[in-house]
């Protein structure tokens, strides 16, 4: 799967230890930084992961900040992004099952790498189940048409 990752000072350690366990794993990884502990904004990097996402040019993005809340927020303001900050296996399991997430959000102050690798694993695993859920997502498509010009 090809993936782009991304997070901001807060969120840099985790990504760069999500990166080593992603590439390992078979999966080819595009990195949008930060690439230091330096301030940054995380609008900027979310923005960079999110519009991969929205255009298609990656399978799933990846974003890390301090609570995976704030990019959240950011990359949802995009077409076809289904961003989900999830903070344990039940939330990443239901983010992929239930809402067809195409976006991570993680918080680099909360997750532990194991935990964190643990939610990143569950949830590049677990497939859309469609069925019931699919009328909802389709209602974020046209919420999507209706807003997002």
């Amino acid at each position: 799967m090809f993936i782009v990752i991304g997070a901001d000072h807060g969120g840099f350690k985790l990504k760069e230890e999500l990166k080593k366990h992603l590439v390992e794993s078979g999966h080819i990884v595009k990195d949008y930084g930060t690439y230091s502990t330096d301030p940054v904004d995380y609008p900027d990097i979310a923005l960079l992961v999110a519009q991969a996402v929205s255009n298609g040019s990656c399978d799933r993005g990846i974003m890390i900040d301090g609570t995976g809340i704030a990019s959240s927020i950011v990359a949802n303001k995009l077409k076809n992004v289904r961003a989900t900050a999830c903070h344990d296996a039940f939330t990443a399991n239901s983010a992929r099952e239930h809402n067809d997430s195409n976006m991570l959000c993680l918080g680099g102050s909360l997750l532990a790498p194991p935990l964190a690798k643990q939610i990143v694993d569950i949830w590049l695993k677990t497939p859309y189940a469609g069925g019931r859920h699919q009328k909802r997502i389709d209602k974020i498509k046209e919420i999507e048409k209706l807003y997002l010009k």
